[in-house]
């Protein structure tokens, strides 16, 4: 398909009427698909007249099934070709799970759409010979698959009795694993992806802040789009939720400010209740021995928010939202900053490097 520069091609349909083509690119796993059929439904809804073709790729995480996330160190794992797609002009939008993307993107490109956010909590999925039973109830030394840190982290300092293997893999291909071999008692999941696919009565328990803090962007889509296209900026932007982006700015904002990623256990658990953003945050050594956890709070009053013309040339760690305060804005992005500062002046640096010399040992 020829491509004109601005990124624009458009069809003619059976009246002769031209409508637009927008293309959105996504990854090929059965969940990636549905939370890109979901952001084109809600397009769709919003602009009747624009016709959506969507573009499935494989990304090398896709690909490298043999080696645990944290191992393979890079940090745009499921990002990268969607993003090479986007600079070619191949596709106007791409949509991921926020928490596949760094938090500085690649030059030239932002997250024009952070949607409303799903539950971001962990949720155990057991064997179906553990059915009924929950994490603290399965016998000792059973084994839990996980490919994630921050999960291991905090579950092996809650349930001493347990071990943790590397389990990798799309939802489908864990599942399986889990369900026709006996290596594994329990798999860790995210509850929004479980939910997503419609498979949430294999949910045996979802974990909460007390068992294990989510990972920064949890639960919710992201749109990312080119920077210079202010027209697909302006219509994507519409699907932002306030809320949900001024969670993930701090989010945000405070693993950059720790330098964290894949390679490092760091959770966060956030909420917006009377006008007052609250960020908890924390940091683990890979065994969970050692951790360090604080939570700060700040005021995000809204009621501006109409008013109030938002920069779109200002991004804050990699999002665009021109319908959202951008006083609110900064002061999220603020408080995930000075959480991280926190966390730093008693000792977060030496937990997290000592976890990824750790990690890269291992």
């Amino acid at each position: 398909m020829s491509v004109e520069a601005n990124s624009e091609t458009n069809s003619q349909d059976g009246d002769g009427k031209v409508s637009r083509v927008i293309r959105i690119g996504t990854r090929k796993s059965q969940l990636a698909r549905i939370q890109t059929d979901s952001v084109a439904e809600k397009l769709k809804d919003l602009y009747p007249d624009v016709h959506l073709e969507i573009v499935a790729m494989s990304t090398t995480g896709d690909k490298i099934l043999d080696t645990a996330l944290s191992k393979i160190g890079e940090k745009s794992l499921f990002t990268k070709e969607l993003e090479n797609a986007l600079e070619r002009n191949e596709v106007d939008l791409v949509v991921h799970s926020l928490k596949d993307l760094p938090t500085v993107l690649p030059l030239g490109f932002t997250i024009g759409a952070v949607l409303k956010r799903e539950n971001p909590q962990d949720a155990v999925v057991l064997h179906p010979k553990h059915a009924g039973k929950s994490l603290d109830l399965l016998p000792n030394k059973s084994i839990i698959g996980t490919s994630s840190l921050r999960r291991a982290a905090q579950l092996k300092k809650r349930f001493p009795h347990l071990e943790f293997k590397d389990i990798r893999g799309n939802l489908n291909t864990r599942m399986k694993k889990l369900d026709e071999n006996n290596d594994f008692s329990a798999i860790i999941l995210a509850a929004a992806g479980l939910q997503r696919m419609g498979w949430e009565t294999r949910i045996s328990q979802v974990l909460g802040p007390e068992d294990c803090m989510y990972a920064v962007g949890q639960g919710a889509l992201a749109v990312e789009v080119r920077a210079r296209d202010q027209d697909i900026l302006e219509m994507v932007s519409v699907l932002h939720d306030p809320d949900t982006v001024l969670r993930c700015i701090a989010e945000r904002a405070f693993l950059r400010h720790l330098e964290g990623g894949c390679s490092v256990p760091v959770a966060v658990h956030t909420e917006v209740k009377n006008s007052q953003l609250y960020l908890t945050g924390a940091v683990y050594s890979l065994d969970g021995s050692d951790s360090l956890k604080e939570t700060m709070q700040t005021s995000i009053a809204l009621d501006n928010r109409e008013q109030e013309q938002v920069d779109e040339k200002v991004q804050r760690v990699g999002i665009t939202a021109l319908k959202v305060s951008g006083a609110a804005q900064d002061a999220a992005e603020k408080l995930g900053v000075d959480l991280a500062n926190l966390l730093l002046s008693k000792g977060a640096k030496e937990i997290l490097t000592v976890a990824r010399q750790l990690n890269d040992a291992r």
